[in-house]
């Protein structure tokens, strides 16, 4: 079953899991649109499962070369507020979302990618293909809160390597490292996201696992909360660097 019509993204419905697949050419990069599109449909699977139910999101790439490769950093040349309105909101939405969540790491995961993937409670990656990498460091790139996530999730040195030398992780590094749950082979990785999913779904029936979670990750939630929609002054500055 097929929810809704989305610009870019999928929706498939398995009894209480639903799949996200990221469909914009090339990257799966964010801007403005994307992520409030993604935001959309995490707000229709909501609604569609209702209050206090059984119920599990997973988000994948569209193909097994790239999960998404981080922001349309152009954006923020002609739309200075587009992260406000875009890519904070939509990690803000996942870390308060009200049912698990599992981003499903089928390529590369670069960049903004990679707070955003953080942002979801499990991380399956292929085990064959794809790096994780976040280059702020190297890009000259700094928004507040930025290494809320990578601290509060990882070990200080992971996090270390992730924030302040831009590492280049394949799928078995980020498994040892613990950046990501599990690993997977390509043509059997949304069996084994979905076998996940089913196993965690009914975490949400009883209506608290997002006050939970904040028990845990509310740091991060909090900050970019206080970022996102904000006009009147600017929150972050555009990259010194482009990729």
């Amino acid at each position: 079953m097929v929810l809704g019509q989305y610009w870019n993204l999928r929706v498939d419905r398995h009894d209480q899991v639903f799949v996200i697949t990221l469909q914009k050419a090339p990257e799966n990069r964010l801007n403005v649109r994307f992520a409030q599109e993604i935001i959309k449909a995490l707000r229709d699977i909501e609604q569609e499962l209702g209050p206090d139910s059984e119920g599990c999101v997973i988000v994948r790439g569209n193909d097994e070369k790239f999960w998404c490769t981080g922001l349309e950093l152009d954006e923020a040349d002609t739309n200075p507020f587009a992260n406000n309105d875009g890519f904070f909101p939509l990690l803000a939405t996942l870390l308060d979302y009200p049912f698990p969540t599992i981003a499903l790491l089928t390529g590369h995961t670069f960049g903004g990618a990679c707070p955003f993937s953080l942002a979801h409670d499990y991380r399956i990656m292929n085990s064959k293909r794809g790096f994780f990498s976040m280059p702020p460091v190297n890009l000259g790139l700094h928004f507040p809160g930025i290494g809320f996530l990578p601290r509060l999730k990882l070990r200080p040195q992971v996090a270390r390597k992730m924030l302040l030398e831009a590492h280049r992780w394949t799928g078995k590094e980020a498994l040892a490292d613990g950046i990501v749950d599990e690993i997977a082979d390509p043509s059997e990785m949304l069996e084994v996201a979905l076998k996940k999913a089913r196993s965690i779904q009914g975490k949400a029936k009883m209506g608290v696992y997002s006050l939970l979670r904040n028990e845990l990750w509310g740091e991060a939630a909090e900050r970019l909360r206080s970022i996102s929609y904000v006009h009147g002054r600017m929150v972050s500055a555009p990259a010194k660097a482009k990729i």
